[in-house]
């Protein structure tokens, strides 16, 4: 059987001697974490998770940045801030990783899905207003393939209906609007961003939380860390209990030394998106990624819609070529109202209780994100850019063998015999 050319890619690495060098000096130091669950100094956290803090405040120019051990758990803590109750409504996305929905379920709110704009695939704001109602709590926006959410309507909304905004900026870390040279992540009342081992800059897994107000990040810091041992301090707020979501010292002095590098890194990786897009953009029936003009693309990863009435093939046929030439290239991304959880297990009454609070207009049935699904059924398709330490000639032989295959479809059969 071939070999695919793309399983001899070499898988991007930005950890270096200044990653090894920060970890053996926590190493060498001997405290590994220095949280404590008690109403002193070190709730917050030990000497490289603070100083970390510190070099994400100044670098995304925001007032307070929390760490975590995850962006899951950073995300559950963003949802948990706002004082969401059982029941509560928060709009989102269906085009996204499960980890952004099932942080509203944890709190026992209830996830609403709208459709998404068919060229960024970010949240369709006029589909987000048909969807909200007098138990609408938030929106939680997701930046998805490095794209940010087109925010200015939505902040319009937030004050309409007095409504949070919360940003799920996972994969657009260092994306940019450019207009408020703002970071994407930063305009919403809480964002944040996932610094795991395959995103732009990581700590192996961890996340951070991003925001302007000290009251939702006093909040943060509660549930990042048994807020609950010192909630007498705070006898007027809500859900102060909380978890052990708390980053480790090497995982900080990790991060410290990637995001010197974080410049370099996301250039690169722009560089990249913007050469293949150029390559590709002349071939009739597929579409390359967009980019809003007054925004930047972090190009986490790089999708592609085809128009299978144009190139005649089905999405698997046309993902079977590619695979044949080297091409990494993936089908579809996720349609999450669609999992199991929500088709299956609440309706069987595992989760009767989460059910019962859920508003009767609200279903998951399929067809409510016409686009969405379409998009991953059936003419989605996408590669991991930022996995990749790609050169030049890896890209010109993607566009190449893209090409390739591309002159066996039917449109190019047509115009060669006419």
């Amino acid at each position: 059987m071939k070999k695919f050319f793309f399983r001899n890619f070499v898988r991007r690495n930005s950890i270096g001697q200044e990653e090894r060098r920060a970890a053996n000096k926590v190493i060498k130091k001997g405290i590994l974490s220095d949280f404590l669950a008690a109403d002193i100094k070190k709730f917050n956290g030990g000497f490289y998770v603070s100083k970390f803090e510190k070099k994400l405040k100044s670098f995304f120019k925001v007032k307070h940045a929390l760490t975590f051990n995850s962006w899951t758990s950073g995300l559950i803590a963003c949802v948990g801030a706002i004082d969401i109750e059982a029941g509560d409504e928060i709009i989102t996305s269906p085009f996204t990783m499960s980890a952004t929905v099932f942080a509203i379920v944890h709190w026992n709110g209830v996830p609403v899905f709208a459709d998404i704009n068919k060229d960024t695939f970010c949240l369709d704001p006029n589909a987000v207003e048909k969807k909200i109602t007098s138990k609408t709590k938030a929106i939680l926006l997701v930046d998805i393939n490095g794209h940010p959410s087109d925010i200015q309507p939505f902040l319009k909304l937030s004050k309409k209906y007095k409504i949070k905004i919360i940003v799920d900026a996972a994969q657009s870390i260092g994306a940019r609007y450019i207009n408020k040279n703002k970071y994407a992540g930063t305009l919403g009342n809480i964002g944040g961003y996932s610094l795991n081992v395959h995103k732009h800059i990581n700590t192996g897994e961890g996340g951070v939380v991003v925001t302007n107000n000290q009251r939702l990040a006093k909040k943060i810091s509660f549930i990042r860390n048994h807020g609950e041992n010192i909630v007498e301090k705070f006898k007027n707020d809500k859900h102060f209990f909380g978890y052990n979501f708390r980053m480790g010292e090497i995982e900080a002095a990790i991060g410290i030394e990637q995001l010197k590098k974080f410049p370099k890194i996301l250039k690169k990786i722009q560089t990249h998106g913007r050469f293949l897009s150029e390559g590709l953009r002349n071939l009739d029936g597929l579409k390359i990624p967009f980019v809003a003009p007054n925004c930047t693309h972090s190009y986490y990863a790089f999708p592609i819609v085809i128009d299978l009435k144009k190139i005649k093939y089905t999405r698997k046929k046309l993902i079977d070529l590619l695979q044949k030439e080297g091409v990494p290239m993936g089908a579809g991304y996720q349609n999450v109202h669609l999992l199991p959880f929500f088709q299956k297990k609440l309706k069987k009454g595992i989760g009767k209780y989460y059910w019962s609070k859920i508003n009767k207009n609200v279903n998951y049935q399929k067809g409510i994100c016409p686009i969405a699904e379409e998009l991953h059924e059936k003419t989605y398709i996408s590669f991991p850019i930022c996995h990749y330490k790609f050169t030049k000639k890896d890209l010109k032989k993607i566009i190449n063998s893209i090409k390739k295959v591309w002159l066996k479809l039917e449109i190019f059969k047509k115009k060669n015999d006419s």
